[in-house]
């Protein structure tokens, strides 16, 4: 499966995946990641398909990962689920609005981020042939 990872801070692309790790639960296929720093990238990474969860940082800068999940959700159609990262409980509502498929606060708690991705992919590798 594949993942992408988008925030400007490479400390934060960093913890997100070493708190998933390459199988976070048994039942799904071992994790791919791609990194991204930058909104062109994570447009054209997403355009090209592939993709089956996008984890993108809502504090991120210049671009959010609020606003880019939004575009995401208007433009790709059957668009890939989306977890946002948002820096407070009061940004939830912000996280409604760009159609994210869930939202989680700042600092990342590990074991909240594994069960939350487990059950966004879990559906995503059912779809998967092999």
């Amino acid at each position: 499966m594949l993942v992408l990872v988008y925030s400007d801070d490479s400390h934060t692309r960093s913890e997100i995946i070493a708190s998933l790790g390459k199988r976070p639960h048994p039942d799904l296929p071992p994790i791919e990641y791609v990194e991204c720093a930058t909104e062109p990238v994570v447009i054209s990474t997403m355009d090209a398909g592939g993709v089956d969860l996008a984890i993108l940082d809502g504090e991120a800068a210049p671009a959010g990962g609020l606003g880019i999940c939004r575009q995401l959700k208007d433009e790709i159609y059957q668009c890939p689920p989306v977890l946002v990262i948002v820096g407070r409980r009061e940004d939830g509502w912000l996280a409604t609005w760009s159609r994210a498929d869930a939202s989680l606060i700042h600092p990342i708690d590990p074991l909240i981020l594994a069960d939350t991705v487990i059950a966004l992919l879990r559906p995503r590798a059912q779809l998967t042939p092999g």
